[in-house]
């Protein structure tokens, strides 16, 4: 269903990836503790109307439905069909009315503006291809007072990012991840930038020991997108130098084995702004 969007590659292979994982992306408590996180801190009021960007399987979105009662709406958009039918399978079975779920680049909605109370973005910020741009957005389809909730995790988060960062940066490779969210300034910077006041970032730390066969398994070299960037600058590598990367990344990755295993650090801004009224 994707291609049915005028995607850029960039996207194309964005939907696809998420897609191949929808049928899993549920299983485990992370991502589900941190939807529910973000959805209690953003203080959604029956009735309002709300828009989830990036709704992936719907958790965000479902959890808003269930809070704002027949008198709201939520929109949970995404480019990934895969990841939509998993969410259209969930409001079935509970039996929503309140909610539907749109195959929409969350760049280019074409909603009118001023439409929703909140707009919510789970885990998918840095995926963006213009994450200034996509704030600017978002805040015209705000009502005046409208609030923008979104995750963003730390430059410290997801060790095997962290690892590949700084060893690809050895081979002159310059890979982005969290880096344009990886702190409390950046992330009230990007809202202030955008036109948001009030804004309030809570930082909290999460994460857990994982083991190194895990953190190993975590090597996608340049097959996979990567976030905010187009190709994978890892694409600029030979064979024999993205082997060499690999080698390297185990290596570091080995360094770091403790008694616990390997410490995967995961903390996370929640970060709200409020249009102004």
């Amino acid at each position: 269903m994707a291609q049915e969007l005028d995607l850029t590659q960039y996207k194309q292979e964005i939907a696809e990836l998420y897609s191949r994982r929808s049928k899993t992306y549920d299983e485990g408590d992370w991502h589900p503790k941190i939807a529910h996180r973000l959805v209690e801190l953003a203080q959604i009021k029956p009735g309002q109307e709300v828009l989830d960007i990036c709704t992936g399987t719907g958790m965000v979105a479902i959890e808003a439905a269930q809070i704002i009662g027949s008198q709201g709406r939520v929109v949970g958009v995404d480019i990934s069909s895969g990841m939509l039918e998993q969410a259209n399978s969930k409001i079935d079975a509970l039996g929503l009315t309140n909610i539907e779920f749109l195959l929409a680049d969350a760049e280019a909605l074409a909603f009118p503006a001023n439409s929703f109370d909140v707009i919510l973005c789970s885990s998918a910020l840095i995926w963006m291809s213009d994450i200034p741009s996509a704030l600017r957005l978002w805040y015209k389809l705000l009502k005046p007072g409208g609030i923008i909730g979104f995750h963003a995790f730390s430059e410290t988060a997801f060790v095997e990012g962290v690892i590949l960062q700084k060893v690809a940066e050895k081979y002159g490779v310059s890979l982005a991840f969290s880096k344009p969210t990886g702190t409390v300034e950046k992330c009230h910077d990007l809202l202030a930038k955008a036109g948001f006041e009030a804004i309030e970032i809570k930082s909290e730390q999460d994460g857990g020991y994982i083991s190194l066969e895990q953190a190993k398994s975590m090597w996608a070299g340049s097959s996979r997108p990567a976030p905010g960037q187009f190709p994978n600058p890892l694409q600029q590598l030979s064979s024999e130098e993205l082997e060499q990367v690999k080698t390297q990344f185990e290596v570091e990755l080995e360094a770091l084995v403790t008694e616990q295993g390997i410490w995967n650090d995961l903390t996370i801004f929640y970060t709200f702004g409020r249009k102004a009224v």
